[in-house]
């Protein structure tokens, strides 16, 4: 199983995030932000570095288009490549 930043960078795995804000802000109806990035792992390790939990990362996020900390992380492995966990 692969719990940290390092490790993931290690096999090669692309991380997207995406904002997830939806289209309410209270009862307030708003537009929804669709915006989604593919994070640089290289910069990543080098502002929260290689021991960084998998798990934490989501928390650490925040969109920079509408400034929501609401947004899902994606972990994509490398395409032909079985990993364990």
């Amino acid at each position: 199983m692969v719990d940290s930043l390092g490790e993931a960078h290690d096999l090669g795995w692309t991380l997207w995030v995406a904002c997830a804000h939806g289209n309410r802000d209270g009862l307030k109806s708003i537009r929804e932000c669709r915006q989604r990035y593919r994070i640089d792992m290289s910069t990543l390790l080098w502002t929260r570095g290689r021991a960084c939990p998998l798990a934490r990362l989501e928390a650490l996020m925040r969109c920079p288009r509408c400034g929501s900390r609401t947004v899902r992380v994606s972990f994509v492995p490398p395409s032909g490549r079985r990993h364990a966990g």
